[in-house]
């Protein structure tokens, strides 16, 4: 089934109605190996419109990175996309790897700059002999892949201001992107800022808003963490409430995401792409909340 793999994502967003995708991370051992694949073909049924495999700091999980993405485009009716960071890598390697990846039958690539080892908040060091920007990746890429960029509706944690943010996703569309996908989501107004505000700097792209449902309150640290950016505090209250009642959290988690996704569609958000950290309960039970069926 790899024909499927050619479809370019920037056409699929464009000329499709919403776009639904899910993104999958490279597991470290057999039983997460297994827990990855159960949750593939739990969400192949929803009919996505690609799935995206993420990339380890500084190419840790390069090589599987590449086997996972590869086995689903041979494997299922799924349009893969694969992560690549500028972390840790020469430009030859950069260049070996997507050529490990055309090989594969992917046909799709989310080109990021990565977040140092030390975390996002880090101090950004070029690898000798690498790239430095995303941008330098997009142009790289562009031409046999269709391109994706990340966006950011707080701002990238090393953006001087959300202005310069924006231009630098300008500078991403210009040298090939054809899609973004934010970070985490929390708030439906802080991602129609960002469109705004790339909207006025010339930014047309399709740009996907990024939603990983909050089912445990120690998770709202660790997202904080990720995205660089703290959880806003009216989304932490509504959870807090239920402290010490774990499933009354996970259900409140579910029910927030689904209003979000909601008032994400329902403002023009040209679909979703859901975090899922392997595993498809959650996804699934948004989706219920949606009304999106098999």
């Amino acid at each position: 089934m790899a024909h499927t793999t050619q479809r370019g994502i920037g056409r699929l967003i464009r000329e499709g109605e919403r776009s639904f995708s899910f993104e999958f991370f490279p597991p470290k051992d057999d039983a997460g190996e297994a827990q990855l694949w159960q949750a593939i073909r739990d969400l192949e049924p929803y009919h996505p419109t690609f799935v995206s495999v993420t990339y380890g700091a500084g190419g840790t999980t390069r090589d599987t990175t590449v086997e996972i993405t590869g086995r689903i485009a041979r494997e299922t009716s799924m349009v893969p996309m694969a992560h690549l960071t500028c972390v840790g890598h020469t430009r030859a390697e950069l260049e070996a790897i997507l050529d490990a990846y055309e090989g594969a039958g992917v046909a799709n690539v989310l080109a990021l700059r990565g977040d140092p080892r030390e975390g996002p908040r880090a101090a950004w060091v070029p690898t000798e002999g690498g790239l430095t920007y995303a941008r330098e990746l997009v142009e790289l890429a562009a031409g046999r892949f269709s391109v994706g960029v990340a966006a950011h509706p707080g701002g990238h944690p090393a953006a001087e201001s959300l202005q310069r943010d924006v231009e630098v996703l300008r500078e991403k569309q210009a040298a090939g992107a054809e899609f973004a996908i934010t970070d985490m989501v929390f708030r439906a107004e802080d991602y129609f800022s960002l469109v705004e505000r790339a909207t006025a700097v010339g930014v047309d792209i399709p740009i996907l808003p990024g939603i990983m449902p909050i089912l445990n309150l120690g998770q709202v640290k660790r997202m904080a963490e990720l995205s660089g950016h703290p959880v806003p505090a009216e989304v932490v209250a509504r959870l807090e409430q239920y402290d010490g009642d774990p499933a009354a959290v996970r259900a409140e988690g579910i029910a927030m995401a689904a209003e979000l996704c909601d008032a994400l569609l329902d403002g023009g958000a040209p679909g979703l792409h859901f975090y899922t950290l392997n595993r498809s309960k959650a996804t699934r039970e948004i989706f219920a909340a949606l009304r999106i069926t098999v």
